[in-house]
Formats: C-alpha cells, sequence, structure tokens
C-alpha cells in the first residue's frame, strides 16, 4: 500500500473498498427488549418494510374516507337546514323554515293566553270591543295595527294611541315609565297572537303547563284561529286607518239608537273611557224617549242574578241597571235574532246604577249579555 493514490507494490493485490461490508446485525440484549427476535433487529426486514408500506397506504385511503364523509355530512347538514334548491324542500331555519313557524306557533298559543289573562277584559274575548277599541277590524289589522305599533303601545300606554294622558290604557311593558307588569318576550308573544292569521287554527293550552284543554263538554281539544285574514284588500280609494281611533266611529246623524249607547262601532272614547252617558262622538245618536215599563236587572258576583226577565213589546221602556260588583265594569247589551246589537247600554264600575232608556223591540225573545264579560248572560222577553 502506498500514500500515493492508484499507485499499489508491484505484487500486491489492490484493496477492495467499495461498497463496503457492513457488519451483521445483532439483536439487542434480551435484558433491554420482551419482543421477539425478529423485531429486535436494528434494521427492518424486507417483511417489514413491505408491512409498513401497506400500512401506511391503508392510512391514506381511512383519511381519504374520512374525508369524504365529513364532506357529504357537512353538505347534507347544509340542506336540511336551509333546504333543497329551487325550493324542492322546506328548510328548516331561516325567515320561511319549520323551526321558525313552529316557534311563532307556540307564541301564538302562549299570547292567547296573556290576552285573555289581561286584555279581553276591555278589549272582549275576541277583541271585539268594549271599554277599549276594537282589535279585530281588518281594516285596523292590514296596516293599523303593526308590530310597530303595538309594541310603542305596549310600552307607552293609551297615551300613544291619542295622545290623551288620561286614557286607561296602562303601560304593559316592563321597559316603559313606568315600567308594566309583562317582559320581553310576552310583549312579542301578545303581538303574534294580535297578527295571527285566520286561516290558521291553533290549540288553547293549559297556563302553566301548557298542556292542551279538553272541552267538558265535546270531550275534544280546545281551538281557535287568528283575526288576520290573509287576503283582506282595502277597498280601492279608501284612505288609511287613522292614527286616532276614537276619531273612526262617530255615529250618523239620524241612525238608531237609544240612551246608553256609545258610538256606531260599539267602542268608546278615545281616552280608553266609556262614552260619558252613552252619547258617542261627533253627531249623537237620538235618544228614546224617557217613560214606559221599567225592567230591572241586576249583577252580582260577575253574572246576572236576574237573568229572564220581561218588557212589554213596541213601546219604549227603561231598564234598571244595578251594578252590584265593586270596581268592576258592566253593562246589558241586547242582541237581535240575527246576533246583532240591538241595544248597547253604558259599560261603567260597580257599586253604581244606571237607566237604560231602551226604545220598542218587536214581540220575541232577546239574548242579553255583558260586553266586558260575554259569559255573562239572559234572556228578555218582549211581549
Amino acid at each position: 500500500m502506498t500514500d500515493t493514490p492508484g499507485h499499489e507494490p508491484e505484487g500486491h493485490e489492490p484493496e477492495q473498498r467499495l461498497p463496503a461490508v457492513r457488519p451483521p446485525a445483532e439483536a439487542a440484549p434480551v435484558e433491554r427488549f420482551t419482543a421477539s427476535r425478529s423485531v429486535r433487529t436494528v434494521e427492518l426486514t424486507p417483511e417489514r418494510a413491505a408491512q409498513v408500506v401497506r400500512q401506511s397506504s391503508n392510512a391514506r385511503w381511512v383519511g381519504f374516507l374520512a374525508v369524504v364523509a365529513v364532506i357529504l355530512f357537512v353538505a347534507i347538514y347544509w340542506f336540511y337546514e336551509l333546504g333543497l334548491p329551487f325550493g324542492w324542500s322546506q328548510p328548516r331555519i331561516g325567515e320561511n323554515g319549520a323551526e321558525v313557524a313552529a316557534q311563532q306557533v307556540t307564541a301564538v298559543e302562549r299570547g292567547y293566553n296573556l290576552y285573555e289573562a289581561n286584555c279581553a277584559r276591555c278589549h272582549g274575548v275576541d277583541g271585539e270591543g268594549g271599554i277599549g277599541p276594537v282589535l279585530n277590524s281588518q281594516e285596523k289589522l292590514f296596516a293599523h295595527l303593526n308590530e310597530d305599533y303595538l309594541r310603542n303601545v305596549f310600552e307607552a300606554g293609551g297615551r300613544y294611541v291619542c295622545g290623551n294622558p288620561d286614557s286607561l290604557m296602562p303601560v304593559w311593558a316592563d321597559t316603559g315609565h313606568p315600567p308594566g307588569p309583562l317582559n320581553y318576550r310576552q310583549i312579542d308573544e301578545l303581538i303574534a297572537f294580535i297578527r295571527a292569521p285566520s286561516d290558521q287554527t291553533f290549540i288553547v293550552r293549559d297556563e302553566e303547563l301548557l298542556d292542551p284543554k279538553i272541552d267538558p263538554v265535546t270531550g275534544e281539544v280546545e281551538t281557535f284561529t287568528g283575526w288576520v285574514d290573509p287576503n283582506y284588500e282595502p277597498a280601492p280609494g279608501s284612505t288609511p286607518f287613522p292614527a286616532c281611533w276614537s276619531d273612526a266611529f262617530a255615529t250618523p246623524s239620524g241612525s238608531p239608537g237609544a240612551s246608553g249607547e256609545p258610538t256606531g262601532s260599539g267602542e268608546p272614547t278615545g281616552s280608553g273611557e266609556p262614552a260619558g252617558s252613552g252619547a258617542p262622538s261627533g253627531s249623537a245618536a237620538p235618544s228614546a224617549p224617557a217613560g214606559g215599563d221599567v225592567v230591572d236587572i241586576v249583577a252580582s258576583g260577575v253574572a246576572f242574578t236576574t237573568p229572564n226577565v220581561t218588557a212589554p213589546a213596541d213601546t219604549n221602556f227603561t231598564i234598571h241597571f244595578d251594578n252590584q260588583d265593586a270596581s268592576i265594569p258592566h253593562n246589558v247589551e241586547i242582541k237581535d235574532a240575527s246576533g246583532g246589537v240591538a241595544f248597547l247600554g253604558e259599560v261603567f264600575p260597580g257599586v253604581a246604577t244606571r237607566d237604560y232608556q231602551v226604545g220598542p223591540l218587536a214581540a220575541g225573545t232577546y239574548p242579553f249579555l255583558c260586553t266586558v264579560h260575554p259569559n255573562m248572560t239572559g234572556t228578555l222577553t218582549a211581549g
């Protein structure tokens, strides 16, 4: 061997340098490992290397399939929530979603109980009016009684309607000044009830448990419908409903009526109070002449204790109405055979009395009731 590269001593066989010979693989000491000898070699055997490659390929396939599954899940859930394109399915969320519709139904049914407990006394069980104005008029519901207007009335009270600081309509929202008894959710539910459509049926539910109420007579679930007619359209050329409702119900001069009748629609004055002695605002309806027989009607315990009374036919008579319920408003409303109003007396709180002058009634029977409490009923027989 020489220091000069490429020159070897004569007669000396050149040294083989490449490839370098690796020492044989030796197993690690048994004291450190408990695995079999085949896995304790320093190098991977060809079989082990092939196994690692196969496992790596399987792992890539598993990862690919997992990504595909996630993509499919996201796509399916997307269309489940928002609906298929071109309206092929109803979305679950969104403005027209099934979940929103279900929540709206719940709000309307809760609002029904709130209305019955807080509003029906003045506005009538079906929004027909009484001490307070009518609410179920399609003319008013079309645009006047919109969500923003109703919310302002609940927050400001009746003074917001006609600017009358003496209005009997109190503040209902707890955000008002002074605060009322209803929170924001209850206000939303009341508005949902007032704006509920008339082509949809809702279930009357228990106030506490929200279970459906069963009619004790028929044994069926009690239901109700909304007030808003989706198909209503104002007459061509009609003007918007006036902001102050008291100006809209002046009875035309010469219309039939009797002392004790309020305005032609049966609504009180703009302050939310009954129309004084019964004369409506604007042109007053003529009063029936005083005199004739006197018919006594008594209200006590939120019921008529004189449910059957008689009156002369075809002549004027007087109803002496004795309201014995302290601080509870009552009146006498007489219906005709078609269900229309034959006479409407002034609403007033007890304990007090009123004399109603009633015009001639044809012979027959006439149901009468209290406008504020329609469950108070009786029968007047003219003959």
